[in-house]
């Protein structure tokens, strides 16, 4: 008999499970209350070690999310959103002593085949590789909403079936698992009402764990390279003939990039309207917009084979695109080595964008997945609202592509200042792109100013100023700089400042809407 495949197979997630993980959850939980993608990607980037899915027959079927925090963290009072940062793992801390379980659940179809048996288990394993002191949770307890009236109080209750007077098959199970309960965390998810929105906290003692726990590579960066190269083109805007000039023009800088081995190269936001110098007619605003609209499909062909060809990944800036229900979005294309093609639309037009050209805001905030990291795209007037930045972050990205098209230095000074602090709040690297030059025949676009730089947090391992590359006022240049991904983690995690372990769940979030169109 010839063997078979593995049916059922226990495996780490991977960003690229995200959708199905969502379809999951929303099966079980129903729609709108399982997790959002951005929630997936973000538990994934941020502790790739610790979340697991069940695969049977190829389909997933169960999922198990957890992070690593303080002991003293997990042990005081606390809510399900508070501890796992808002449902993002945000709060994962590679210096924590325990194994803290966020997530459990499985599919009701395939419920049994003793997968949460397995998920535990697997927690088991991934507390002992970590030399964790062991595993910390809140747990429901589902039968309390209905014997609330004889059990006033959730501790009474939990007491009750402790003694085996009542049953309760999710903590019986847990018990079974060998954890312990600690007591009740009281509120700790109000969504889940037949608990009465509290949990018992449990806990599995490592019997494995050692006295001194040894030092173990930081999850933000031991999958990524230490160190990775970007370089940003302050691109002139000058007149053309034809559109191989702009292509010309491009390839340029993205063969220099290339020689240099950098491994991302940005391009700045709207320097594809150069395309409309091509015309000897001065043509009206909104019909302008949607003439270099037109040139999309060629665009996009032009710059995927550039990445492709110069084995670098391309932030293609920006360019006006003409959507399926006939409105002009901003677009930034990511373009990247392995031949993917990217899309993030600028959700904040600037009120001359508006009046203008009749530009649309657009929807969604997602990172890209990178064979550098995660990454986010901020399209210039975007950078000046922190929440989007923080969203990204929240998904685990490590660097912020800002493309810009400011017109003077003041415009120019918001985009810089506001990167610059988004560097430092988010402990993260800012790269931005401006265009310089003018196109005498194109309205809206007559001068502008930029200094592109390449920013990072401000702290020891970085520069003195906080600004690893910058170029000249108004110059067509290119600047260039390594980024350690290594010096990143080290900030973030024991930095003079911790800007992302300080936050302060207990007031405050970020809540991320999903697009109407989803």
């Amino acid at each position: 008999m010839e063997s078979t495949q593995a049916k059922l197979v226990i495996r780490n997630a991977e960003p690229a499970d995200a959708l199905r993980i969502v379809r999951l959850t929303s099966r079980i939980y129903g729609k709108g209350q399982g997790y959002t993608a951005a929630q997936i990607r973000g538990q994934i980037n941020n502790f790739p070690d610790g979340q697991f899915v069940a695969e049977y027959e190829g389909k997933v079927v169960g999922y198990c999310a957890t992070l690593i925090v303080g002991e003293a963290t997990a042990m005081a009072p606390h809510t399900w959103a508070e501890i796992t940062g808002q449902g993002y793992a945000t709060r994962h801390d590679a210096d924590g002593e325990v194994l803290y379980g966020m997530e459990v659940c499985v599919s009701p179809d395939h419920r049994r085949l003793r997968i949460g048996q397995r998920f535990y288990r697997a927690r088991q394993e991934l507390c002992q590789h970590y030399e964790l002191k062991g595993i910390v949770f809140g747990g429901r307890m589902p039968g309390y909403a209905r014997r609330g009236r004889k059990y006033r109080e959730p501790q009474a209750y939990l007491d009750a079936v402790l003694a085996k007077e009542i049953p309760d098959q999710v903590i019986n199970f847990q018990l079974r698992q060998g954890f312990q309960p600690l007591g009740v965390l009281a509120d700790y998810d109000p969504t889940d009402r037949d608990s009465r929105g509290h949990a018992v906290l449990m806990f599995w003692p490592n019997p494995l764990a050692p006295e001194q726990r040894e030092g173990k590579p930081m999850d933000l960066v031991h999958r990524l390279p230490q160190s990775v190269r970007v370089a940003t083109v302050q691109f002139m805007m000058r007149r053309i003939s034809t559109i191989e000039e702009f292509e010309e023009q491009v390839e340029y800088w993205v063969d220099v990039a290339a020689d240099y081995h950098a491994d991302f190269v940005t391009f700045p936001e709207l320097y594809t309207l150069e395309l409309l110098s091509i015309s000897t007619e001065k043509l009206p605003p909104e019909k302008a917009i949607q003439e270099v609209a037109d040139y999309t499909e060629r665009y996009v062909a032009f710059m995927e084979k550039l990445a492709v060809s110069y084995n670098i990944n391309i932030i293609g800036g920006s360019h006006p695109t003409r959507m399926d229900n006939g409105e002009i979005h901003n677009i930034a294309y990511v373009f990247l080595r392995d031949g993917s093609v990217h899309s993030r639309e600028k959700l904040h037009p600037t009120p001359s964008e508006a009046r203008w050209w009749n530009i649309r805001g657009g929807h969604g905030a997602d990172v890209i997945e990178t064979d550098c990291g995660p990454i986010g795209v901020m399209i210039c007037y975007d950078s000046e609202f922190p929440e989007l930045a923080r969203h990204l972050v929240n998904q685990g990205a490590l660097m912020l592509f800002v493309p810009f098209c400011t017109d003077e230095r003041r415009g120019y000074l918001r985009v810089r200042y506001c990167c610059q602090a988004r560097a430092v709040e988010n402990q993260c690297y800012v790269i931005t792109s401006g265009v310089v030059g003018n196109i005498p025949n194109v309205e809206n676009m007559d001068v502008h100013y930029a200094e592109s730089a390449i920013l990072t947090p401000s702290d020891f391992p970085f520069a003195r100023d906080g600004v690893a590359a910058d170029t000249a006022p108004n110059t067509e240049t290119i600047a260039i700089a390594d980024l350690s991904l290594a010096d990143l983690a080290t900030s973030r995690q024991s930095g003079s400042v911790q800007n992302l372990k300080d936050r302060r769940f207990d007031l405050y979030q970020v809540r991320w809407l999903e697009s109407p169109s989803r």
